[in-house]
């Protein structure tokens, strides 16, 4: 599900050209090490983003919540990517425009915050339109999912509602998720969205 991801990086930017190993600041060098301990940190990161999280002001607070839930880990968490990246052959957006694709996502959000908080389907669908869009622009190196999933489930939060795009123990909802966003597939999100809202109780 997963695919493979191609980076054009010559200069070694951002991994280590013995290891191959993303540069991180404990100087891991062993791959499954690093798993688990960006794992470990970046779980801690979550569950403190679960109590309070980042309130959404534009597309800029992906920065803000993707530094927060990588601190530990990289240096450059919260800086926007400086390479291409593509995923079994198709490219993500390219760096060179990113200014009009986070204007682009900004009215987007925009168009969300105007959207009735009791209309649960219109809400999905610009929910599923925001994550096709942030997905396609995968705007850092590493950490795409767990912060546009973030990103998500806050400004649901907004409207009053609980989103979890990555249940425990729950594979298929994922499958779903990983599947709609590799496809760009704005129904099939709209469809999954719509039936993981839940009204929060607060």
């Amino acid at each position: 599900m997963r695919g493979n991801y191609q980076y054009v990086d010559p200069d070694y930017t951002y991994t280590d050209p013995k290891t191959g190993l993303l540069r991180n600041k404990e100087n891991i060098d062993n791959d499954q090490l690093l798993i688990v301990f960006e794992s470990l940190k970046c779980s801690e990161r979550l569950e403190e983003l679960d109590k309070t999280p980042i309130a959404i002001k534009d597309s800029t607070s992906l920065l803000a919540i993707h530094k927060y839930i990588f601190q530990d880990v990289y240096k450059w968490a919260g800086r926007k990517r400086t390479v291409e990246i593509s995923k079994d052959g198709r490219q993500f957006f390219p760096i060179s425009h990113f200014n009009t694709a986070f204007s682009y996502i900004d009215r987007l959000v925009t168009e969300y915050r105007s959207i009735d908080k009791n209309d649960k389907k219109k809400i999905a669908q610009k929910l599923a339109e925001i994550l096709d869009n942030v997905n396609y622009l995968h705007p850092f190196r590493e950490g795409n999912g767990r912060t546009q999933r973030e990103f998500l489930r806050t400004l649901a939060i907004e409207k009053g509602y609980i989103l979890n795009l990555n249940p425990p123990d729950n594979a298929d909802v994922y499958e779903r998720y990983m599947s709609g966003t590799i496809d760009g597939d704005v129904d099939k999100l709209t469809v999954l969205i719509e039936e993981l809202l839940k009204r929060s109780e607060k």
